[in-house]
């Protein structure tokens, strides 16, 4: 009888010493994310341009690669020659609250193209879509799908053929059970045996804070992981790599909840996008207040 008392007292004092973290707050989150660029099509003021796909609804973009914001724009180009566009960079931190999460009553202004500034009108329901780069779409819903089979034959050094790769898209396109849509399903992909180490600060005293990174590229992610593998010692030579995958939305309700995880201490790795992609065209606004750029005289009715 003693025994099976000292027995649950003993696993509620081990539950109560489990250690929580608090949650973030909006501004902890907004600093969090404050260096990952997206990227838009806007006027040469930095006024975002709205597209309207039908007559009762109201679109702006938002794009993880500035390729696809570039080639958005030479759309838009080929339909109206006069139109002064670039593409203009916009930090997620900034955005993500404010525009993306800020549900249908923010209010814009609205201009069409060619219209006199003082021809503007308000509305609310602009629909905010933040688009992942398709490469890393398609990852994701890839590793949704494949079967333990299917890695044992990629780990045996099975190759695969063209065959093999056109089932498995054919599978990820149609079976996977999330980022089945091409926007606001952003994946963010880690590998649990990863960690980053960040000095501290010139003139400041303490050791390396360890870091968890997360990773918008699955192909940074693998090469990072490649890199590090072929330079470490014998006794990490086949260790394979927990790859985790989860939705930017996801983690960051995650984040505002108490948590036995330390997401301070998980750093976000923006992509590496391809060296034409960040050519003159993208123009940096990091810093801009949102708002002030996609209020104001935005381009409408394209």
């Amino acid at each position: 009888f003693g025994g099976k008392s000292e027995e649950k007292t003993s696993a509620e004092s081990s539950e109560s010493e489990k250690k929580l973290y608090p949650p973030m707050t909006v501004q902890e989150i907004e600093d969090w994310m404050e260096h990952i660029p997206v990227f838009a099509v806007t006027d040469s003021n930095g006024a975002g341009v709205v597209l309207k796909p039908d007559d009762t609804t109201s679109v702006f973009y938002f794009f993880l690669n500035p390729l696809a914001a570039n080639a958005t724009m030479t759309q838009l180009k080929s339909v109206n020659q006069d139109m002064d566009l670039k593409v203009s960079a916009f930090s997620l931190g900034k955005i993500w609250f404010k525009l993306l999460n800020s549900g249908a009553d923010t209010e814009v202004k609205l201009k069409s193209v060619g219209a006199e500034d003082s021809e503007t009108t308000t509305t609310k329901g602009i629909e905010y879509r933040l688009v992942p780069d398709t490469r890393d779409l398609l990852g994701a819903r890839m590793l949704l799908t494949m079967t333990p089979e299917d890695s044992e034959k990629l780990k045996t050094g099975e190759s695969m053929t063209a065959e093999m790769a056109q089932k498995a898209i054919e599978k990820a396109m149609t079976e996977a059970p999330k980022f089945k849509a091409t926007f606001n399903e952003i994946p963010v992909f880690t590998i649990a045996q990863m960690r980053m180490q960040k000095q501290a600060a010139p003139g400041e005293e303490g050791e390396p804070l360890t870091l968890l990174p997360m990773y918008f590229s699955l192909q940074n992610m693998v090469g990072t992981w490649q890199q590090f593998m072929s330079q470490a010692g014998p006794e990490l030579q086949g260790v394979e790599p927990a790859i985790n995958l989860m939705s930017l939305h996801d983690l960051i309700e995650m984040m505002q909840k108490e948590s036995e995880i330390d997401f301070r201490h998980v750093v976000l790795v923006p992509s590496a996008p391809d060296a034409e992609g960040m050519s003159g065209s993208a123009t940096t606004a990091a810093d801009a207040d949102p708002m002030a750029n996609i209020g104001g005289a935005t381009l409408g009715d394209i």
